[in-house]
């Protein structure tokens, strides 16, 4: 039987994984807390940790879990920047999700731009008190508008076919475009100063990394639209709420936050929060929070288990080839193991 620690376990989680396991002869140790040098000591007597994208899987980590004898991590997630993937090279194995449902999360980013030029959360928020005045609830045409997509990968794409839904142009940015997909790509700067709707569907790297910043607002169109299904790091929050503050940003709808590991996933209702700035931008009217939903489907959720199970299984049972490995190595075709149906090492 094989014995997995399973991290920042939630109810959500457990029944599709239970589902898998069970086909599989798999033991899962649902573990609420998150993992970090302070808790891995939990996975004592596993052979595999489950994490997600709030854990810590730093190298004092990886280290700790290699003296315990865990051989393999299996993210549960297609992001890795939590994990060094550095320090896991010739110890452990590191596995991921590289797709579950990239509709989840396309929807979920066109339902929060919906929701934000419509006004209907506030006029929800208003008839539930039986006031139906329309004051203050104008919203905008999404047809004819042009949206900046920052990244065409799957979610990207499927993104893109929405928007053109409405009516929209597109125009995209990414560093590997897709050959004859028939996408308009455009320099980054170019894109900041036509769209009107921008959108990331990017990872998060060193390059990418607050790639808003207060340079590229002061780019942007007067009242542009920011959207984040990604990674909270994607964007400088401080230079959000300015722009925010000086009329500049018209709305920002996030479903992630650079600082979200310990407060997003948890009922923080009956505590003072301490973050200040998530404060300011959760208060500002043209500013709309989801607390990292866009994956949360009944599609995703069974997609994510049954990859991850067969993660795991292919680690065991496969000479531990997996398709879904990752390494810092990846990427470089020439020394890439992985591309030869080998193991990473």
């Amino acid at each position: 039987m094989i014995k997995v620690a399973f991290y920042d376990a939630k109810g959500y989680d457990k029944p599709s994984f239970e589902k898998y396991g069970q086909l599989h002869d798999m033991q899962f140790r649902y573990l609420e807390t998150k993992l970090n040098e302070d808790t891995a000591e939990l996975a004592r007597g596993c052979d595999v940790v489950c994490v997600f994208v709030n854990d810590t899987v730093n190298a004092k980590v990886i280290d700790r879990l290699y003296d315990l004898g865990i051989r393999l991590i299996a993210l549960r997630s297609a992001g890795y920047n939590n994990v060094d993937v550095h320090a896991a090279f010739g110890k452990i194995h590191v596995v991921h999700v590289p797709a579950y449902s990239p509709y989840a999360v396309a929807e979920h980013a066109m339902a929060l731009l919906l929701t934000s030029i419509r006004r209907i959360h506030k006029a929800y928020n208003r008839t539930r008190d039986f006031n139906f005045s329309l004051n203050g609830l104008t919203g905008f045409d999404l047809h004819g508008k042009t949206a900046g997509v920052i990244g065409t990968g799957k979610i990207g794409r499927i993104f893109i076919d929405i928007c053109k839904g409405f009516g929209m142009k597109v125009i995209a940015y990414d560093l590997f475009p897709v050959p004859d997909s028939g996408i308009e790509y455009v320099p980054l700067e170019e894109l900041f100063s036509r769209s009107d709707v921008i959108s990331l569907h990017c990872p998060l790297t060193e390059e990418t990394r607050h790639m808003i910043n207060a340079d590229s607002i002061a780019k942007m169109k007067k009242g542009v639209v920011i959207i984040n299904t990604s990674r909270g790091g994607l964007i400088d929050a401080e230079a959000l709420l300015e722009g925010i503050k000086a009329r500049k940003v018209g709305a920002a709808c996030l479903d992630v936050y650079e600082e979200e590991a310990d407060i997003f996933f948890e009922d923080r209702s009956g505590h003072i929060l301490n973050d200040e700035l998530l404060s300011r931008l959760i208060s500002m009217p043209n500013v709309i929070i989801t607390s990292h939903q866009a994956f949360l489907t009944e599609e995703a959720l069974n997609n994510i288990a049954e990859t991850t199970v067969n993660n795991i299984l292919s680690y065991f049972n496969n000479d531990g080839v997996c398709d879904n490995e990752l390494c810092y190595r990846c990427g470089h075709i020439d020394r890439c193991k992985k591309e030869r149906k080998e193991r990473c090492f």
